[in-house]
């Protein structure tokens, strides 16, 4: 490779890094009251009639209507903790189950009620009903990808600006949590409304002179330890903001504002740190992107990309291009599929805000398509990305039922795919106040897949890797499928499975115990209009049984954890899992994670640098599981169709 061609690639890679994560304003956590007769448009954040406008909302007085081609579906048993943790990858994921059916008054329970929407204009929503009754409706909402007009979170106007997030560009670790906090020479984002009057300002060039200090009318001032400091902006738009903070920053409580055309916001507060690392991607020593086919390979060096390695003095944090200290006084760890990597570079990429590492991948690193990758820094562990590994490079694998099935390769332009999953669930849930409680449910589930172009796996981390913060985006359109009847025999029981009305193709009742060494169940159906008559069957193994479970009331977060099991499907994978959320400010945060292992190990620890990313709290969760994935088996109308057996144990426990 030409080093024109390398500096070309460099540039366009940090371009891409360097964009801002929403292009579309989001409406967040606006509120609206309908009257009955009244619409709630979602996309704009307005309330009119219908003769005034396209709304998606329409209250009936004793009915809630979708309007158009709006769609959604109610969590009747939701609660505000759940409405702040649904992501826009949440409901694009839950939006196969979408339907027109009109929500009954009785069922929008005020503080209890969440509604998933899908809007007219393509966004996704989330509606929480605040106050409910037969004249009148509350609502707290937020808007994916919508601009605002009204009061709820757009931009403009002649309003004072507001901010209500800082985060790292790349990691978006909520405050709150024990690894948040922004070290200087961080490119970070500054959330919230009225931050700038006009639309996505372009992306400033941090050629000489260098990036600007105000742009569009907007500036930001911050005050650390009694001292002033000014970021510079790489763009503005009414609710997001791209900056980078200097390296002169000291540590400590930076308190932050924003003024907009003469008016500023109220102060926000947040932690200026050493370091806290923000991954976005990896890439070989010639800034090529791994992929399935083309993986990384033991003692390979890589190049992990992101920002917040820390402070470089040497730099002015403005101007293109920058110093490439080696960073080497600031604490640093890298671990690869859970092995510590050599760490040969930790510094500047040339670009503000963005920073290079150079680490070379560990000999002895497990093989996968997902294996993990973080920092630490002191206490403070970064997100964690994926990248795919094999000997030698070329394509990738995980064995078995380490990621699940893989749907396709597809035929070379075809993007649309009909799949389909039924499943046997063996469930045991532990808590403090309940005991133990087991249930066995069969369950069904028929989907087409629109705008997928590349192969679809059930992919969760590789064995021996650990993972934090995995949301479920599959960037693709999603239409549950009619299949008909559908039932299922086990131990000569028959029991029917009747369609869940609000999420057309799923199907699923309980059923009664499964022996402790398992046995067979066989799931008939007859077709429907969307999925042709099928039939298959799942060999359920003896269950998965968590061994030191009663041991495990408290987590050391610090130390790691022990699990360890008996049982299961031989030959097969354990996924251990935990989550803990706690409130802050009134709102939802927390982190999960998730680690895979062979069964025959019998044995995992769970690495203190997982643990450190969730907050301590009373109330968290920590989980294992076996899922079993049985052949594939033909269905007409269907690209792809497999079994899943899963036990799985969860527990709640208190992290510390």
């Amino acid at each position: 490779m030409t080093r024109a061609l390398q500096r070309t690639r460099i540039a366009i890679l940090a371009a891409l890094l360097l964009l801002p994560a929403a292009m579309f304003a989001d409406i967040t956590n606006a509120t609206a009251t309908l009257s009955a007769g009244q619409t709630l448009n979602l996309d704009k954040g307005t309330v009119g009639s219908v003769g005034t406008q396209q709304g998606d909302l329409f209250f009936a007085g004793s009915t809630l209507l979708f309007q158009g081609t709006a769609s959604g579906f109610v969590l009747g048993n939701g609660t505000v903790i759940l409405y702040n943790v649904l992501t826009q990858p949440a409901l694009q994921a839950a939006s196969s189950g979408f339907t027109q059916t009109p929500i009954l008054q009785t069922a929008l329970v005020a503080n209890a009620a969440v509604i998933e929407v899908k809007t007219n204009g393509g966004n996704y929503a989330k509606v929480l009903v605040t106050a409910s009754s037969s004249t009148s409706m509350t609502f707290e909402y937020t808007t994916y990808g919508a601009a605002s007009s009204g009061g709820g979170g757009g931009g403009g106007g002649g309003a004072a600006p507001a901010i209500t997030a800082v985060q790292n560009n790349y990691s978006y670790i909520a405050q709150g949590l024990p690894n948040y906090g922004i070290a200087p020479g961080t490119l970070f984002i500054v959330k919230g409304a009225n931050l700038n009057n006009q639309p996505l300002s372009a992306l400033q060039s941090s050629a000489a002179p260098g990036l600007p200090l105000s742009l569009n009318g907007t500036s930001v001032s911050l005050t650390i330890n009694g001292a002033a400091v000014t970021p510079a902006i790489y763009y503005t738009s009414p609710t997001q903001l791209g900056l980078v903070l200097p390296s002169t920053a000291s540590l400590g409580t930076a308190s932050i504002t924003v003024t907009n055309s003469g008016q500023t916001s109220a102060p926000a507060q947040f932690p200026v740190v050493q370091s806290a690392m923000g991954l976005v991607v990896a890439t070989d020593a010639n800034y090529n992107y791994f992929s399935t086919a083309g993986s990384a390979s033991p003692g390979q060096p890589i190049i992990l990309w992101g920002s917040g390695v820390g402070a470089d003095p040497s730099n002015d944090d403005r101007t293109y291009p920058l110093k490439q200290n080696n960073l080497t006084g600031i604490p640093l760890t890298v671990y690869i599929g859970g092995i510590q990597a050599n760490v040969a570079y930790r510094g500047r990429s040339q670009f503000p805000g963005v920073d290079q590492i150079v680490v070379t991948i560990p000999n002895n690193v497990p093989l996968g398509c997902n294996v993990s990758v973080l920092t630490l820094s002191g206490s403070i562990v970064s997100n964690s990305i994926t990248i795919p590994v094999s000997q030698g490079g070329g394509a990738c694998s995980d064995p078995g039922s380490a990621g699940g099935p893989t749907v396709g390769p597809f035929p070379a332009g075809k993007n649309t795919f009909a799949t389909g999953a039924v499943t046997i669930l063996q469930s045991t849930g532990i808590t403090k106040a309940t005991g133990t409680t087991v249930t066995y449910t069969a369950a069904a589930d028929f989907v087409r897949l629109t705008g997928l172009t590349s192969p679809l796996s059930a992919a969760g981390p590789s064995v021996g890797s650990c993972v934090l913060l995995v949301p479920l985006d599959l960037q693709v359109q999603q239409t549950g499928l009619d299949a008909g009847s559908i039932a299922v025999n086990g131990g000569g029981t028959q029991t029917n499975l009747p369609a869940i009305p609000s999420q057309k193709g799923a199907y699923g009742a309980s059923i009664p115990a499964i022996p402790a060494n398992g046995q067979s169940y066989s799931f008939t159906g007859t077709g429907g209009a969307d999925v042709g008559a099928f039939s298959a069957t799942i060999k359920v193994p003896p269950a998965l049984v968590w061994t030191n479970q009663p041991s495990i009331s408290t987590v050391n977060r610090a130390q790691g954890q022990l699990v360890t099991w008996s049982g299961g499907a031989p030959g097969t994978y354990v996924q251990i899992g935990g989550q803990s959320t706690i409130l802050v400010g009134g709102a939802a945060v927390g982190a999960t994670f998730a680690c895979l292992a062979p069964v025959d190990d019998g044995q995992f620890t769970i690495p203190s640098w997982v643990l450190l990313a969730l907050p301590p709290n009373t109330n968290g969760a920590l989980n294992i599981e076996n899922p079993v994935y049985s052949p594939a088996f033909a269905v007409p109308n269907l690209d792809y169709a497999y079994g899943l057996s899963v036990s799985l144990t969860d527990k709640v426990v208190t992290y510390q």
